[in-house]
């Protein structure tokens, strides 16, 4: 897992903000469809928002831990039902701060 700095993380969820879901996580869980979803959305624009399907807070923390550390991925927020992970590409479009 990513750790990203404070400045980091602001600056991601700026950029975040107009973002739409592009991968969804239902009541299957974490598959390897969803896992390769993912993983090929995170190759080809490095930040991208996850909607999950579970009204359980607990287990969205767990899902996003867990997509983070299988994806190599850094967590940058997660409200309500959306998270939003973060991994730079080879060759970063996104410029961290």
């Amino acid at each position: 897992m990513i750790s990203l700095t404070p400045a980091q993380v602001r600056f991601l969820k700026a950029q975040a903000h107009n973002l739409n879901p592009v991968v969804m996580i239902g009541d299957a869980g974490l598959s390897e469809a969803v896992l390769k979803e993912a993983e090929a959305t995170l190759a080809k624009h490095e930040l991208i928002k996850i909607k999950v399907h579970s009204d359980d807070r607990d287990s969205r923390e767990a899902l996003l831990a867990e997509l983070c550390d299988k994806l190599g991925a850094a967590p940058v927020q997660h409200i309500g039902k959306i998270l939003v992970i973060y991994r730079a590409a080879k060759e970063p479009k996104i410029k961290l701060p």
